[in-house]
C-alpha cells in the first residue's frame, strides 16, 4: 500500500492513496464535504480485496491536502482529478461519488472522461443535478438552508462539525438509530483536518453548482444511489431528477437509509457496487 501527493498547476498538493496492483482495474473514490479519502475506508478495503486497485484522494482544502484559498470550486476540483488520474495514467476506471464528490464525479466524467479513461461511474447520495432553489428546479433548498451552513461554520466550526455527523449526516437523529460514537467522531476529525476557507468556499460549490449539463454530457453507464432518509441530499430534488438527465443512468433507491449510508451499512452498498462494476 502506498500514499502520495501530486502538485497541481497552481501549486496545491493533492493527497492520494494507491493501494493494489498496478494491472488492476482502477475504482477512483471520491468523498463528501468536508470530509477526506478516509470516508472511504469501507469500500478501499473491500474492493482491494476484490482485486481491485483502489485510489481515493483528499480534495484541495480537505484532509492532507492543501488548505488553498482559492480554486474551491467544481471546475478546479475535477482538473485536480484529471491530473491525478493523468499522474497514474488511469485506463478503463470506476468513479465513485458521494455528496459533492458525486458533483465532483459528474462534472469530471463529462469533461475528461473520454478515450477510454472511465468505464462507469456511481453517484452516491449525490448533489447532482443542483441543490438550491432555482427556477429550473424549483423543488430545490432555499439558499437560506447554505446561508445557515456558513453562518455556523463561521460561528463555530468545531460544533458544527460535530453536529452534522450526531444528527441528519448518518440518519443518528431518527427514533431507533443504532449511534456510532466512533462514526462521529472519525467524520469530525476528517472535517476539523481540512481548511475553514476551503470549506466556506466548497458550501457554494456544492449547493450552487448546475450539473445538468454534465449529466446530459456523460456516455458511460451511471448508478446513482440514494436513501430515502436522506436528510442532507433530498432525494426528490437529486437522484429522481438526475438519473432522468443521464443517458444511461439506472437508480437504486435504499429505503430508509440516510445520506451516509455508505459507512453505516457498508455492507449493503459494497455488494451494490460490486455487482454493478462486475455487470
Amino acid at each position: 500500500m502506498s500514499s502520495n501527493f501530486i502538485t497541481t498547476e497552481d501549486g496545491t498538493q493533492i493527497f492520494y492513496k494507491d493501494w493494489g496492483s498496478k494491472d488492476a482495474q482502477p475504482v477512483v473514490f471520491h468523498h463528501g464535504w468536508p470530509l477526506s479519502s478516509d470516508d472511504w475506508d469501507a469500500q478501499m478495503l473491500f474492493f482491494l480485496g476484490k482485486g481491485y486497485r483502489v485510489i481515493a484522494h483528499d480534495r484541495r482544502g480537505h484532509g492532507r491536502s492543501s488548505q488553498t484559498d482559492t480554486g474551491n470550486e467544481m471546475d478546479t476540483y475535477a482538473a485536480d482529478v484529471a491530473a491525478l488520474v493523468s499522474h497514474l495514467d488511469l485506463r478503463n476506471a470506476l468513479h465513485v461519488g458521494h455528496s459533492t464528490g458525486g458533483g465532483e464525479v459528474a462534472r469530471y466524467v463529462a469533461r475528461y472522461g473520454g478515450n477510454g479513461r472511465v468505464a462507469k461511474a456511481v453517484l452516491v447520495g449525490a448533489v447532482p443535478p443542483i441543490m438550491v432553489k432555482t427556477e429550473a428546479y424549483p423543488g430545490g433548498l432555499p439558499m437560506e438552508v447554505f446561508d445557515g451552513f456558513r453562518e455556523a461554520l463561521l460561528a463555530n466550526r468545531a460544533q458544527f462539525f460535530l453536529d452534522i455527523p450526531t444528527g441528519p449526516f448518518f440518519g443518528f437523529n431518527r427514533e431507533g438509530a443504532e449511534v456510532s460514537e466512533g462514526a462521529i467522531r472519525n467524520w469530525w476529525r476528517q472535517g476539523m483536518m481540512g481548511g475553514a476557507k476551503a470549506h466556506y468556499d466548497c458550501i457554494k460549490a456544492f449547493s450552487e453548482t448546475d450539473f445538468t449539463e454534465d449529466l446530459k454530457a456523460i456516455e458511460v453507464p451511471v448508478l446513482v444511489m440514494h436513501g430515502d432518509d436522506d436528510q442532507i441530499v433530498p432525494i426528490e430534488n437529486s437522484a429522481h431528477l438526475a438519473v432522468k438527465l443521464l443517458k444511461n443512468g439506472t437508480l437504486k433507491v435504499y429505503e430508509g437509509l440516510p445520506h451516509g449510508m455508505a459507512t453505516t451499512h457498508a455492507d449493503i452498498i459494497n455488494a451494490d457496487l460490486l455487482a454493478f462494476f462486475q455487470g
